[in-house]
């Protein structure tokens, strides 16, 4: 290492009391993290590209410094699913360092990355506080059953009001309205439920019929409508 001749002029002074990093919040413990391989945790973050056409909700399951499981969902942009695609190759087996310092294709994806080794370097993670941690699948379950992303699609107009077109429960098909034609509630197919029952061997039309559901005062409505169409 080399010293400007100005320091090497000048006589040490003992540098006191140190007693290391702040302990931080993981897995249901305090540690003091001093290498990569110090750091443990799942969580979550969102990341957004410069000119804002769409962004990405990245899980990351974090294992002695090592991303054991990664979650990728975009949104808004048609090219972000392919960046997706290789950024969930690239990111499991890698450090968390590592992948803060790789290029994840997708500036949404870039972003997400950034903000998630924010969280969990400073003992922000969901699994701060869980003993042990999170299992690797525990990102999986955030999908729930028929693994999709939980999307809300909904458009509106001054002139022609709201229109849901896709809820938690899934894929909305008909709006319900009251005499006031206003929303009451509405039917939706959860596509990932129909998909598995049709994988099954169930028909497509009783998989429908199945995977179908009502929410709100569906039952009193006066009249309903497609969204998509009315």
């Amino acid at each position: 290492m080399q010293y400007s001749s100005e320091i090497k002029e000048m006589c040490r002074v003992a540098l006191g009391t140190n007693h290391g990093p702040a302990p931080i919040p993981q897995e249901g413990g305090w540690t003091q993290a001093r290498e990569v391989s110090d750091i443990n945790g799942l969580t979550h973050g969102v990341g957004w590209c410069a000119p804002q056409q769409g962004a990405c909700k990245l899980t990351l399951n974090v294992k002695k410094g090592i991303i054991e499981e990664a979650l990728v969902e975009t949104i808004g942009c048609t090219g972000m699913t392919h960046s997706a695609a290789m950024a969930s190759e690239i990111l499991p087996g890698k450090t968390i360092l590592e992948a803060l310092n790789t290029d994840l294709v997708c500036d949404a994806i870039n972003v997400a990355m950034r903000e998630l080794f924010l969280q969990i370097v400073y003992g922000r993670s969901q699994s701060a506080f869980s003993e042990g941690g999170l299992p690797i699948g525990a990102g999986l379950e955030d999908l729930g059953k028929g693994l999709r992303s939980v999307c809300g699609t909904m458009y509106g107009t001054n002139s022609k009001g709201p229109r849901y077109l896709e809820m938690a429960e899934g894929y909305v098909t008909d709006i319900a309205l009251d005499k006031n034609d206003e929303i009451i509630g509405y039917k939706f197919v959860n596509l990932g439920r129909m998909m598995d029952k049709i994988k099954k061997g169930t028909e497509p039309g009783a998989a429908l019929d199945k995977a179908s559901g009502t929410y709100g005062r569906f039952a009193e409505a006066v009249k309903t409508i497609d969204p998509r169409k009315e």
